[in-house]
Order: structure tokens, then C-alpha cells, then sequence
């Protein structure tokens, strides 16, 4: 191994254990309340050393944010990948979506307050983990056609409305707000889409 490729390493490793770090203390005392200085002691480090791998606090809280968000999308990949019918992996994807996005959000209420002020002020990591969201609701909807499970249409917009119909089960701040409304549930709503698709 090269001087630079191990130079590499040892940097991205550090840049792995500052975001494990803030993960670890926004979730004990939240991310508003979390220093730099918080983080740099917890690690052993100066904060300058900190500033040396990101260059402020709000590039921290998006790889945070980045990496529960991106966790969300690897088990809807995961659920994607089954060899199973459409409708059963859309309903598996938003259900554990759901799941893991209530256990987050309500708690982990420290990290709702990251997450929700992602979303709100639309931080880049936000619009990626979207995109990525619809294409692998786009990619079962397809699969779903190409087996005559679907009636024909764009996957990529049917996704687009399938995952906006079904945000008040993943957002944040939706969840908060509409959790002490009933119905329609998860299920009642997502019935109903399905409906649309065949």
C-alpha cells in the first residue's frame, strides 16, 4: 500500500469516527446543543484538527444526516432486491420506512430535530436521499409492469406520486403533527395507491 493510499485511509477513517461521534452525542444531547469542541474532545483531538477533515459544524451535521438517511435507503434497496410481487415490496419498503423513521423521530427525538430542519431548509443530503428514494420506487414499479402486475405508465413520475402520497409516514415533522390522527393508516392509504397502479 502507497504513502497516499494510506494517507487515504487514515483520513477517511477519521472522518468516519468524527461523524460516528456527533451521531453519538446529538443523539445524547442533540445536535443544536453539540459543539465542535464537544466532538474534538470526545475523539482526543483539537478542534482545529476537526476543522482539518470538515470545515464547519454544518458539514458535520449533514454527514450525519446523510449517513440515517442513508441507512433508510439501504433497506429500501434491500427490500427492492426481493423476488417477490411489486405491491408486496412497496408495501414491505414504506412499512419499514415507517418502522424506522418512528423509532428515529419519536425516540430519538434529538435527532428529529436534525433531521426535521434537514428537510426543511432542503440540505442537499435531503434532495439526495429523495432521488434516490424515487429510484428505487421507480425500479420495483417497473419491475411490477414488466411482470403484468402494474398497468402501463412513467415509473418514474408514478414513484414521484406514490412517495409524495406517502410522506406523512416518513417526515418527521408530519409524523409528530398527524399522530394523533387515526386514519387513513399506513395500510389504508397505501391500498389506495396501489389501486391507482394496476
Amino acid at each position: 500500500m502507497s504513502d497516499a493510499t494510506r494517507a487515504d485511509t487514515r483520513e477517511h477513517d477519521t472522518r468516519i469516527r468524527i461523524v460516528q461521534t456527533a451521531d453519538r452525542l446529538y443523539r445524547q444531547i442533540g445536535y443544536q446543543k453539540t459543539t465542535v469542541a464537544d466532538i474534538a474532545r470526545e475523539l482526543g483531538m483539537s478542534p482545529a484538527n476537526v476543522y482539518r477533515f470538515f470545515r464547519s459544524k454544518d458539514e458535520i451535521n449533514e454527514a450525519v444526516g446523510r449517513q440515517l438517511l442513508g441507512e433508510v435507503a439501504a433497506a429500501a434497496a434491500e427490500i427492492a432486491a426481493r423476488d417477490v410481487p411489486a405491491a408486496e415490496r412497496l408495501q414491505a419498503l414504506f412499512t419499514t420506512v415507517e418502522r424506522m423513521n418512528t423509532e428515529r423521530f419519536t425516540v430519538e427525538k434529538k435527532l428529529h430535530d436534525l433531521v426535521a430542519v434537514a428537510l426543511t431548509e432542503n440540505w442537499d443530503m435531503v434532495k439526495g436521499y429523495v432521488e434516490r428514494m424515487d429510484d428505487v420506487i421507480a425500479g420495483i414499479i417497473a419491475d411490477g409492469m414488466a411482470r403484468g402486475e402494474f398497468r402501463s405508465l412513467d415509473p418514474k413520475r408514478a414513484a414521484r406520486c406514490l412517495h409524495t402520497a406517502m410522506v406523512r409516514y416518513s417526515h418527521p415533522r408530519l409524523m409528530v403533527e398527524c399522530s394523533d390522527l387515526p386514519e387513513p393508516t399506513l395500510d389504508h392509504l397505501l391500498d389506495f395507491c396501489l389501486a391507482a397502479l394496476r
